[in-house]
């Protein structure tokens, strides 16, 4: 396992998607790192996985200047980041309906968490001389939509070339940074919020006939952040059972 004894942090990971990274990679011998707001599921995934649980504020460079000293005198440097924490707070709607407030705040809570999380943590990796990078993205930036929450897909869509550019920029201190794209997951949320009829039209709409699942995102992105990926960076993953294929 190439990421056995190795510090990784998984923002956004009391619950969903996030949950499901940090299982993976403590399964495959990391030292994990959960984050999240809600104190109960944060324990409880805390516990399933032996690591520590930080909270902040991931649109706060201080709240993430202070997770990572304590992280690093508890665990030290993080050498594996996932920056998944976001999401998208409104339902989709027209442009001219949406609201500046909705608009900046599905900015801050998806693309300027990510930029101030990587930015808080490169300092560690680059006195390892090595680290791996995966950020989260979403099939909503991936394709156009009539019906696309807008600001969601643009903030993600930015979040997509953030990742290039960093690649590009971190490859000389032995960093890899690449994103992960998934599709309509089945998460707890999911699975409650659409109707059982609906997931089944949905999953006839994927070649492959069903929707995800948390565990895909979780062993796509194991896969990248490990080294495994040795030679891969700069990379939009789609996990997206087919429904996506870009040229």
């Amino acid at each position: 396992m190439t990421i056995a004894g190795k510090v990784a942090l998984v923002t956004g990971s009391s619950r969903g998607i996030g949950a499901a990274i940090a299982r993976e990679l403590a399964a495959c011998g990391a030292k994990v790192v959960v984050h999240g707001r809600d104190a109960a599921a944060l324990e409880e995934v805390r516990a399933s996985v032996g690591g520590l649980a930080v909270t902040g504020d991931v649109t706060s460079a201080s709240d993430l200047a202070a997770m990572r000293a304590q992280i690093e005198e508890t665990l030290g440097p993080v050498e594996l980041l996932v920056a998944n924490a976001g999401g998208n707070p409104s339902p989709p709607v027209p442009v001219d309906h949406m609201t500046e407030a909705t608009w900046r705040a599905t900015i801050d809570g998806n693309l300027t968490a990510t930029f101030l999380t990587v930015q808080a943590f490169l300092p560690g990796m680059k006195r390892l001389g090595r680290g791996s990078i995966v950020t989260l993205s979403s099939a909503a930036a991936r394709r156009a939509h009539p019906k696309s929450p807008i600001a969601y897909a643009a903030a993600k869509a930015a979040i997509e070339l953030f990742t290039q550019d960093l690649a590009a920029q971190l490859g000389p201190f032995g960093i890899r940074a690449n994103c992960v794209a998934p599709e309509t997951i089945l998460t707890e949320r999911n699975r409650q919020r659409i109707p059982a009829a609906l997931q089944a039209q949905m999953a006839a709409e994927h070649p492959l006939a069903r929707l995800g699942t948390p565990e895909d995102v979780a062993r796509a992105t194991r896969f990248l952040i490990s080294d495994d990926a040795a030679w891969i960076t700069g990379v939009i993953l789609d996990v997206a059972g087919g429904a996506v294929m870009p040229r």
